[in-house]
């Protein structure tokens, strides 16, 4: 009865952010709330993904923008060099990310905590050396434009169009990993998370569970670079920075590990907030850097979890 509860208390969650989703254009003065909420939602796909690995499976990923880089990469050089039509090429670099992962992910997730930490840090700056090197293919440090997603003659262009696919692709995403989530696998995930030694004498494939659930991430991580590519229609080696991997782990921490809706929350902390402190212009870094702290201390657990913990404490 307590597992149905939950289940339904998630799908719940879902069609709530469906909902708001629905209405929240209602209050959109401009092309401009369309583009940030197309963000919003971009980043919290790729935030799912990593919360999959880091709050679900305990492993940190560090270099995970790297992951971003190749799907935004591929929907760049795919139509350029190799003619590949944009779709073909958005699939060409989600399957790219997922063999990548498997051939990383096999010796670097037998690494443990900071090791861990450490050697997925290294992953994601030789990726985004390797996309400010390699000019001729990439266009260097400048980056190189996109073009237009187009499917039956039907081209996705302005933000509005993008803040449907990405709310929508959302949705799915989190769907799919709620279900993953509640199925054998998800507590599988969740048993290593909390103890492999544990998880071992289970019976459960350790190393086969935390390198298909780092695939799985990295799935995430290529379709939401894909869309931020075929969205903004450029792309630039700094999307697969270092601080792009910080900032994606700041949404996990942020939102709560462990919680699918946090993601959603914590990026839209720090794609929204950002742009409502420009008005403290030189001071806008100090008033985020200190809301943060505010939220990470009184709210330790993330946002989704401390808020749902204190209304689970009111009720009688």
């Amino acid at each position: 009865m307590n597992v149905r509860v939950l289940l339904n208390s998630r799908l719940m969650a879902i069609v709530a952010v469906a909902g708001i989703a629905a209405v929240l254009p209602a209050f959109f003065p401009s092309a401009y709330y369309y583009r940030v909420a197309a963000l919003v939602f971009v980043f919290a796909l790729a935030a799912i993904g990593l919360n999959l690995l880091m709050g679900f499976a305990g492993q940190v990923s560090l270099g995970h923008a790297g992951f971003i880089g190749i799907g935004a990469y591929a929907v760049a050089v795919g139509p350029t060099h190799f003619g590949l039509p944009p779709w073909l090429s958005f699939v060409a670099g989600a399957a790219l990310s997922a063999i990548v992962a498997f051939l990383v992910g096999r010796p670097i997730l037998r690494l443990k905590g900071h090791y861990l930490a450490v050697a997925t840090l290294g992953f994601g700056v030789l990726l985004s050396i390797v996309f400010t090197n390699e000019a001729k293919l990439t266009g260097g440090p400048d980056g190189m434009s996109v073009p237009h997603l187009v499917l039956f003659g039907w081209a996705a262009r302005g933000s509005e169009t993008w803040y449907w696919i990405s709310a929508v692709s959302f949705m799915i995403g989190a769907a799919l990993a709620l279900n993953l989530l509640d199925s054998p696998a998800g507590r599988a995930l969740r048993a290593i998370h909390d103890s492999e030694v544990a998880a071992r004498m289970l019976g459960i494939d350790v190393a086969r569970m935390k390198l298909t659930v780092f695939v799985i991430s990295a799935v995430y991580a290529s379709i939401a670079g894909s869309y931020l590519a075929l969205f903004n229609g450029l792309i630039t080696p700094e999307v697969s920075g270092f601080l792009r991997s910080i900032e994606l782990v700041a949404m996990v921490v942020l939102g709560g590990m462990g919680s699918i809706m946090g993601s959603l929350v914590g990026s839209a902390i720090l794609v929204v907030l950002p742009q409502a402190l420009t008005f403290l212009h030189d001071y806008e870094h100090m008033a985020l850097g200190l809301i943060l702290m505010g939220v990470l201390i009184f709210l330790r657990g993330g946002v989704v979890p401390s808020v749902a913990a204190m209304f689970a404490r009111r009720r009688p």
